[in-house]
C-alpha cells in the first residue's frame, strides 16, 4: 500500500484555500448572520501588534468555524493578500500525522519578509498541539496564527501550562436568548429599549420592556427547544428534527469521540449514563454521594465524568452558600445545569410551555447558560439552608453577597408573594450587604420591595433577554482572556 503522496495532500489544501486561485471567490459563510462576539474577536484575532496565538474556544456546532471563514473574509476586506491566507481543519483525515509546520511550507512563494494568516480549526485533534503552536508562534515573526477547539476546559488548560505568554484565549458559547431572536429577525418586535443611560448594574436590567410577553414566550420555549445552535436556528429541516442534529451530531460526538480520544475514557457507557441522569435531573441539587447511589458508578468515577462533561461543554456546575452566602469550604451539594438547555429536549422530548415545572427548570439552565458569557460567571452561586433555598447569589471579591434572585415559570406570585419570596426575604434579613433582588415569573413584570431592598420582577424569557444582551452589548464582559 502506498502513503498518501504529498501531491495529493496539496490538492486537498488548495482546495480548502480557494481564495488563492481565485481573488473573487466568495466566502458563503460571508453571506451568515454573525455572533454579537465577531468584531470582539476580529481585533483579537487580526491584532498583529501582539505576537500570540488566538485560540477560539467553545462547544461543538455553535458557530466557531463559521466565524473562521467570517475571519478570513474581513481580513481581506482589510487588505490581506488572499494568497497569504492559510485555513487547515486539523481533523481532516488527509491531514493526520503531518506536522503543523509542514502546512506553512505548503504556502506558494513563502517568504519570511510578508505576511501571513495561519487558521488551524479543530486543533486539538493533533497530539501536542499547544507544544507546537508555541513554537510556530516564536519561530514564524511575520505570521499571525488563530486556532480553534471543541473541548474548551481541555484546550484552556493546555494552554496556560504550555502557551503561557503566547496564547490568547476567546470563548464562544452558544447563542444567547437575544441572539436567537437577532438570528430570526424577531428582537424590535417582542423587545423595546426604554432607557439608554443607566450605568448601574442594577438599572442594566431596566433598560428593556416586552412588547408582547406571548409571542416572547413562545420564542423562548424554542429557544429551550433548539436555539442554543446557530445551525438549528437558520435551518428549518434541522429544526424539525432537533434530535437528530443536537444528539446524534453534537452529543454523540463529544460523549463517542471528543472526550474517549482526549482523556483516553473507555468506559463510555457509563459515560453517557451519567450525562443522560444529569441531563434529566438539570436544575436539581445533587451530591457525589446520591449520583452513585442513583447510577451505581463509584463516587470518584461520577467526580471525574462529570470534570470531563464540564471540560467538553456539556455541563455547568455552581457550588453552593450558608444562610450567611458563605461559600462552603468543602463541597458537598452542588447544582448541574445544561450548557445548552437544547440538549435536553434533544435527550428527552421537546418541552412545552403548559409544563411549568420543566419550563422552570431549564429556565433556570438557560439563565445561567447566559451568565456564563460573563468574565464575572465564577462569583454566581446558590444558597441553600435548613428550611430554604435561592437560586442565584452574586458574590462579591469580599465574599459578601451583592444581589440575589430567584428563576420561576409562574406567576404566583401575584396571590402567594409572601409564600414566594420567603427565600429572598430570609437571605436579605441574614445578609445587609444584599443590595437588590429579583424574581421571574411567566408574565408578570413588575416591581416590589421586600424588608427595606428592591425586588425587580420579570418575565423569565425577558430576563433571560436581558442578561445576555446586557453582557454581549458591553463587548468588554465577554470572555476574553489573556
Amino acid at each position: 500500500m502506498d502513503a498518501i503522496s504529498k501531491d495529493d495532500i496539496l490538492i486537498r489544501v488548495r482546495r480548502d484555500n480557494p481564495w488563492w486561485s481565485d481573488v473573487d471567490n466568495v466566502i458563503p459563510e460571508a453571506e451568515s448572520p454573525r455572533r454579537v462576539y465577531f468584531n470582539s474577536f476580529v481585533e483579537v484575532a487580526l491584532n498583529k501588534n501582539i505576537r500570540r496565538a488566538a485560540i477560539l474556544l467553545g462547544p461543538r456546532r455553535v458557530g466557531k468555524t463559521f466565524m473562521l471563514k467570517q475571519l478570513i473574509h474581513e481580513a481581506m476586506l482589510r487588505g490581506q493578500d488572499p494568497k497569504r491566507i492559510l485555513y487547515i481543519s486539523v481533523d481532516t483525515p488527509i491531514y493526520l500525522g503531518i506536522r503543523l509546520e509542514a502546512f506553512i511550507e505548503m504556502i506558494d512563494e513563502y517568504s519570511d519578509n510578508m505576511e501571513y494568516i495561519v487558521i488551524f480549526d479543530e486543533i486539538q485533534y493533533l497530539s501536542g498541539w499547544e507544544v507546537h503552536l508555541k513554537d510556530l508562534v516564536d519561530s514564524y515573526k511575520n505570521i499571525k496564527f488563530i486556532a480553534s477547539g471543541s473541548a474548551a476546559a481541555a484546550l484552556r488548560l493546555k494552554s496556560k501550562e504550555s502557551g503561557a505568554g503566547r496564547f490568547s484565549d476567546f470563548m464562544l458559547p452558544p447563542l444567547t436568548f437575544y441572539e436567537f431572536l437577532l438570528f430570526i429577525g424577531r428582537d424590535e418586535e417582542l423587545v423595546e429599549e426604554v432607557c439608554h443611560e443607566n450605568q448601574y448594574e442594577t438599572e442594566k436590567l431596566d433598560r428593556y420592556k416586552c412588547k408582547n410577553i406571548e409571542e416572547l414566550n413562545n420564542c423562548f420555549i424554542d429557544y429551550l427547544n433548539f436555539g442554543g445552535y446557530p445551525e438549528a436556528v437558520l435551518n428549518q429541516e434541522i429544526r424539525k428534527n432537533p434530535e437528530r442534529f443536537i444528539k446524534n451530531d453534537i452529543i454523540d460526538k463529544v460523549l463517542l469521540k471528543d472526550l474517549p480520544s482526549l482523556y483516553g475514557i473507555n468506559r463510555i457507557q457509563e459515560l453517557n449514563q451519567l450525562f443522560s441522569f444529569l441531563a434529566y435531573n438539570a436544575g436539581l441539587e445533587a451530591s457525589y454521594e446520591n449520583i452513585s447511589q442513583e447510577t451505581g458508578l463509584t463516587k470518584p468515577m461520577v467526580k471525574q465524568f462529570i470534570e470531563y462533561l464540564e471540560s467538553a461543554f456539556l455541563i455547568i456546575k455552581t457550588s453552593s452558600t450558608d444562610e450567611m452566602c458563605r461559600i462552603k469550604q468543602r463541597e458537598r451539594n452542588f447544582k448541574v445545569y445544561l450548557n445548552n438547555p437544547s440538549m435536553r429536549a434533544a435527550l428527552f422530548a421537546p418541552v412545552v410551555a403548559d409544563d411549568s415545572a420543566m419550563v422552570g427548570r431549564l429556565a433556570e439552565s438557560a439563565i445561567f447558560s447566559q451568565w456564563q458569557h460573563s468574565a464575572r460567571f465564577g462569583r454566581l452561586h446558590y444558597a441553600r439552608w435548613r428550611n430554604g433555598e435561592v437560586d442565584i447569589v452574586y458574590i462579591l471579591s469580599n465574599k459578601n453577597a451583592a444581589w440575589i434572585g430567584e428563576i420561576k415559570w409562574s406567576d404566583q406570585i401575584k396571590q402567594k408573594f409572601r409564600e414566594k419570596t420567603s427565600g429572598i426575604a430570609h437571605l436579605i434579613r441574614k445578609n445587609p450587604s444584599i443590595e437588590s433582588s429579583f424574581i421571574t415569573t411567566k408574565t408578570i413584570h413588575s416591581s416590589s420591595v421586600i424588608e427595606g431592598c428592591s425586588l425587580r420582577i420579570y418575565p423569565s424569557a425577558l430576563y433571560a433577554y436581558m442578561v445576555g444582551r446586557n453582557i454581549t452589548k458591553d463587548l468588554d464582559e465577554v470572555l476574553k482572556r489573556d
